[in-house]
């Protein structure tokens, strides 16, 4: 019987009664909530792990008879976040059935496909390789989680006795075995075995429990962590250390940052080596106890024990050598020291693959480190896109509290490489790889821009964004950056204030991209103003603050931008918004139109010396931008009126009109010409586009 008790000391107690109880007997809105609370909790289980389920009573379309329903998180899916549109609705007769026709361990493949002729509901997402282990229980609701103090017990030496100790009688083991029909079988065995468990420990792997209601299933789930939690950390007390004892001390937070931003190009240039490669930093408590121990030496090589670590963290990281103190900031010598240790990275992992491989295994991946070791520093992850190397990095970190835990029970144990191989390269997870969305255009790139807290620049940002880069915004108005950011969705950008007149403050901002995405691809100067005085009017101050946001802006990035794409030796593209005014002459104009003049020509100069760093430096002119541009929210707008002889109200027809398409030229037509240069024209430099409808006083040619 289990007692329900809300007070936790190491997992959190989120259930909300008022929140469960508007849901009413809606089973499958309770299940889908007890779902999200336990994914928000990622000691519970991580981003894409684990899996949950329920079972309801409906009436069967065919017989109009009822039948039992089993609804269970879909192929791919992740709990934290999971709705209906999620899940998948399972015959639970006809899952148990498919025990008649199961092959054994040669047949695992098979039964997946035979998964779909079990499908109740014909809106379901495909079922998950775990379907089984939940459709042989008996259960109203399921929880299958890879807490981390679970998997610590599981992973560690004598993991059937250590479960034994924790839970007396109460919970049943099963060694490890890889996902598939036959587990659902033993996971079955063991609990017609012992009867009345409230649980199941499966070695290497994770933890099953249940419930009658959701409630009690999500008690019932929290309780036997609790218990665990609680096991390791008495016996850690006992130990009184763990991973055996601090070895160095850490860098000052500051000088941690500083060294990841130095270093995190050269990490990421080596590690696109076959792909472009996003990175992501972490130096948290946990992590830097794990990377500064006397036992990281023996840990790491050992590599992850659960699935869902390693296949998206690798078997194991790559340690780094460097002395914490190392000058970080001389990338040449940097790159000499690391360039072997990324080789012997890679030889070993091509030794693994062709070691462990099978006649039909899918050919060899990416052979470069997903997670990278600096002792005294933090944890470099680089993968595909922040969110995959995100959560690798949380996966990580998973697996050294797993390492932790079992450390301090008896020892941690990992799974043999071939175990792991066949889990790594498994056809199904290789099915489901090659099923995966096409990337976007700028996948795997870092677009830095300027002047995106609002108009041009953030059209320019939403662009960037929508093609699949990441995007740091940079602007000098905090308040407006914070608003633009809140536009995007987690892992797509990031904000930096940034004063493009400070040397100081652009390098700042640029240390806070490379520290978020690992490097910088793309840089776009829209940051501006516009000044319309008669040269009697135009003041010094007119003229060097256009020179200084404008020209010296342009200059400084560019420079700055340079280091860090010869750092990466991916090259890269740099975008400057100029303007029609640099190419026309016309009235009270005289300080912006040269200012843009000369945005124009440093272009063409920077397209000349960066060509051979693969760096192509293009050029955006808009003209007329009126509606939607911060420009012309200023002073700017009468200038203008008052030099064409019409109102401010009058201008946006006024610009339609005058150019040969007469078209109203918006924010994100700027966007797209820069799109055109980034995305899609990767073999032109030195070059400028017009996006202004077509003003023949300003043709280029």
């Amino acid at each position: 019987m289990i007692v329900l008790e809300k007070e936790f000391k190491y997992v959190d107690y989120l259930w909300d009664d008022e929140k469960a109880d508007a849901l009413g007997d809606d089973q499958v809105s309770l299940f889908l909530y007890r779902s999200n609370i336990l994914g928000a909790d990622l000691r519970i289980t991580n981003y894409g792990g684990g899996n949950t389920s329920c079972r309801t009573t409906e009436k069967d379309p065919l017989t109009n008879e009822e039948v039992e329903v089993m609804w269970i998180k879909g192929s791919g899916g992740d709990i934290g976040t999971l709705n209906r549109s999620g899940i998948a609705g399972i015959y639970t007769d006809r899952l148990r059935d498919l025990k008649n026709v199961y092959g054994g361990l040669e047949d695992e493949d098979r039964m997946v496909g035979l998964f779909n002729h079990c499908i109740y509901d014909l809106d379901s997402k495909a079922p998950s390789i775990d379907t089984p282990l939940h459709g042989l229980l008996p259960f109203a609701h399921i929880d299958h989680l890879h807490p981390d103090a679970l998997i610590a017990v599981a992973a560690a030496k004598d993991s059937e006795q250590v479960t034994k100790e924790i839970w007396g009688d109460t919970m049943g083991w099963v060694p490890w075995q890889r996902p598939g029909f036959d587990l659902g079988l033993q996971i079955e065995k063991c609990l017609e075995d012992n009867p009345g468990i409230r649980g199941i420990v499966l070695g290497s792997h994770g933890l099953f429990t249940w419930g009658d209601t959701s409630y009690e299933c999500y008690v019932n789930s929290l309780e036997v962590i609790e218990m665990a939690s609680q096991f390791i950390e008495d016996k850690i007390k006992e130990k009184g250390s763990v991973f055996g004892g601090q070895k160095l001390e850490s860098v000052p937070k500051a000088d941690r940052l500083e060294k990841a931003a130095q270093i995190m190009p050269l990490l990421r240039g080596l590690c696109s080596s076959e792909n472009r490669m996003i990175g992501h930093f972490s130096d948290t408590d946990v992590v830097m106890e794990y990377i500064n121990s006397h036992d990281l030496e023996r840990l790491a090589p050992m590599g992850t024990s659960c699935p869902d670590h390693f296949l998206r963290t690798k078997i194991q990281p790559l340690v780094l050598t460097l002395d914490k103190n190392e000058d970080v900031s001389d990338a040449d010598a940097i790159l000499k020291k690391l360039e072997p240790a990324f080789a012997a990275y890679r030889k070993e992992y091509a030794d693994y693959y062709n070691t462990c491989k099978k006649a039909n295994s899918p050919a060899m991946r990416d052979a470069n480190p997903v997670i990278i070791i600096y002792p005294g520093v933090g944890m470099f992850s680089f993968a595909k896109n922040k969110q995959t190397t995100r959560v690798a990095n949380e996966f990580y970190i998973n697996a050294i509290n797993v390492m932790r835990g079992a450390e301090a029970i008896t020892s941690y144990t990992s799974l043999p490489r071939q175990e792991a191989f066949d889990i790594e390269y498994w056809l199904l997870e290789e099915a489901k790889l090659q099923r995966m969305p096409k990337e976007q255009p700028l996948s795997r790139k870092v677009a830095f821009v300027t002047g995106a807290g609002g108009g041009i620049g953030k059209a320019i940002a939403d662009k960037l964004a929508a093609e699949g880069a990441n995007v740091v915004l940079t602007d000098i108005n905090e308040e407006s950056l914070i608003t633009a950011n809140a536009t995007y969705k987690r892992d797509v950008s990031t904000y930096a204030i940034c004063d493009v007149t400070n040397t100081e403050s652009i390098a700042s901002a640029y240390k806070k991209a490379v520290v978020e995405f690992g490097g910088v691809d793309i840089i776009v100067h829209s940051a501006g103003l516009a000044i319309s005085k008669p040269l009697e009017e135009t003041t010094d101050k007119d003229w060097n603050i256009l020179q200084s946001i404008l020209v010296k802006g342009q200059f400084d990035l560019a420079k700055q931008f340079t280091a860090i794409v010869r750092k990466q030796g991916l090259g890269g593209d740099y975008i400057a918004i100029a303007s029609k005014n640099g190419l026309v002459a016309g009235p009270n104009n005289v300080a912006y139109g040269t200012a843009k003049a000369a945005q124009q020509h440093m272009v063409r100069l920077l397209a000349a010396e960066l060509a051979k760093d693969k760096v192509r430096v293009n050029t955006v002119n808009p003209d007329g931008v009126i509606v939607g541009s911060k420009i012309w929210e200023g002073a700017w707008a009468a200038g203008r009126a008052k030099a064409n002889g019409i109102t401010v109200e009058e201008l946006p027809a006024f610009y339609a009109k005058r150019n040969l398409l007469n078209e109203i030229i918006t924010p994100e037509d700027i966007a797209n010409g820069v799109f055109s240069f980034v995305g899609v024209l990767d073999k032109s430099t030195g070059n400028i586009i017009n996006v202004d409808g077509g003003m023949a006083n300003a043709f280029v040619r």
